[in-house]
């Protein structure tokens, strides 16, 4: 299946003051202020963004003026079902015990904030998901969420959305988790006690993830499968590893690439893993920075990364990862890795066995910073005297300094997501399911060929316990209903998911 297929965009690259930039997706060098700067992977058009201050509007603004207000005692979702697509919604502080789903497009969920106090949406630790969208052009804003089973708030194959200023506590698997979208922002929000990764972006591309806190997580943020990404300015501590830019392979999109992770306090996150067993995330050291694992095209600079008793960086292949499965179809290598400037303190003071059975490989000593393990073509370093480093021997020196000329890779509008008819299922699988399953590996439930084998000639059983499930392995976790789709769209994914083949 080609990633193309259905994310379909239309790339562009805007800077702030005005710059355009062109070319493709190899690094072009371009001279500013006395330093060679990075100018980017993306071609250029005239769909540009215009920003202002630190926030990045890619919603647009409410597109009629209608608003609806929920009081503390009413349902949300009695508000979502009334609103017609293009409504804000606005939720005065108090509990509220549900799940909200939202199907439509332009629909602005925002928290009312009164002296301090937010509306908090509380799953008891019995509910699954706090919200769920599909739309496009969507907004969540200014929630306390709280006691969920599986996500904080989900995206499910929806374009231009925005994320932000949000509290997310113990939310079980995700704490912020857009998957199959395009153009979307997620910042200023604080989030911890997540079991997978505090923010996972999954399958999309033209992403900006800044500001935020994240701590107290296994993956503190991920960017998994996805293109066109900035992380900056975010800061992430006391996870078990801090941010990750990864390939997890059996995915229906087979490539990361273009991903800066820039201006981060990266801090101490020597947690204890406490993923799921078998999962992607539950094979990520203890006390990691930063993990590179197939991802390529990925810039690391002006970083702020001490106290990571693993490593500072690590740079690994899919055939030396931990639970991971081998893809034919995704390259396993990182490739094209810049190491730019960083300030790097304090870390590998506890390195697991291999890095240092590697290390003595080299006869290094002292605590490692960067770790590069497995392939790696045409990777470079800047000042590569200031760290102690192992498994670089082969890096280059960059020929840029700094990422400088790049304000962010979103898109000042992108058409919305339509569904055709046939392709319900088809959509929904890639939105929905393939953020658990993929086709040949373990993630969060068990591989699609196992599913195929259980139900291969009853659909409709599949649908049926799609919509109702119980547990059935305990070397898994019960998977949470899907109960909010339609039955016809239960039928149809269960009908793809059989028939599917990678």
């Amino acid at each position: 299946m080609q990633a193309g297929k259905w994310l379909g965009l239309v790339v562009v690259l805007t800077i702030i003051l005005g710059c355009q930039l062109g070319g493709n997706r190899d690094y072009a060098a371009s001279t500013g202020a006395g330093n060679v700067t990075y100018a980017g992977g993306v071609a250029a058009d005239n769909n540009r963004l215009t920003l202002g201050g630190n926030s990045r509007f890619v919603a647009g603004p409410p597109p009629n003026d209608r608003v609806i207000v929920v009081q503390d005692g009413a349902l949300i979702q009695d508000a979502v079902r009334a609103a017609s697509p293009g409504t804000t919604i606005r939720v005065m502080p108090g509990i509220y015990r549900e799940t909200v789903y939202i199907d439509k497009d332009g629909i602005r969920l925002i928290g009312v904030i009164e002296q301090g106090e937010r509306p908090t949406l509380d799953g008891g630790g019995k509910l699954n998901d706090a919200i769920l969208y599909s739309g496009n052009n969507v907004v969540v804003e200014n929630f306390k969420i709280t006691r969920y089973k599986g996500n904080g708030i989900m995206s499910q194959a929806g374009n231009n959305w925005e994320i932000r200023n949000n509290l997310i506590v113990d939310t079980g698997v995700y704490g912020i988790f857009p998957q199959l979208g395009t153009n979307g922002v997620v910042e200023h929000n604080v989030i911890s006690g997540i079991e997978d990764a505090a923010i996972y972006v999954g399958m999309s591309d033209n992403i900006h993830v800044a500001f935020n806190d994240v701590f107290d997580s296994v993956a503190g943020i991920e960017i998994e499968n996805s293109r066109h990404a900035i992380v900056e300015s975010n800061r992430v501590y006391n996870n078990t590893g801090g941010i990750l830019a990864f390939i997890t392979p059996g995915l229906p999109i087979k490539t990361t690439y273009d991903v800066i992770i820039r201006n981060n306090f990266i801090v101490a996150n020597n947690h204890p893993n406490f993923a799921a067993p078998g999962s992607t995330v539950a094979g990520v050291p203890a006390g990691t920075g930063i993990l590179i694992m197939a991802a390529d095209d990925v810039v690391v600079e002006g970083n702020i990364i001490r106290d990571n008793k693993n490593a500072g960086i690590i740079i690994v292949d899919h055939a030396n990862a931990v639970n991971v499965m081998a893809d034919p179809e995704s390259d396993p290598n990182s490739d094209r890795v810049k190491i730019l400037d960083n300030m790097m303190w304090n870390n590998g003071t506890q390195p697991i066995a291999e890095i240092k059975a590697l290390m003595l490989s080299e006869l290094k000593v002292g605590n490692p910073d960067i770790v590069r393990i497995g392939p790696s073509k045409d990777s470079c370093i800047i000042n590569r005297h200031r760290y102690v480093t192992v498994g670089l021997k082969d890096f280059g020196e960059c020929q840029i300094t700094n990422t400088h000329g790049i304000a962010n890779y979103l898109l000042a509008n992108v058409p919305p997501r339509t569904i055709a008819p046939g392709e319900r299922g088809e959509v929904a699988y890639l939105g929905i399911c393939s953020g658990c399953h993929t086709y040949t590996g373990r993630m969060i439930g068990p591989p699609v060929q196992v599913i195929q084998a259980l139900y291969r000639d009853n659909p409709q059983g599949l649908a049926d316990y799609i919509a109702a499930p119980t547990k059935k392995r305990t070397d898994y976790p019960e998977m949470p209903p899907q109960d909010y789709l339609d039955a016809a769209t239960r039928l149809a994914v269960a009908q793809y998911m059989l028939e599917v083949t990678e």
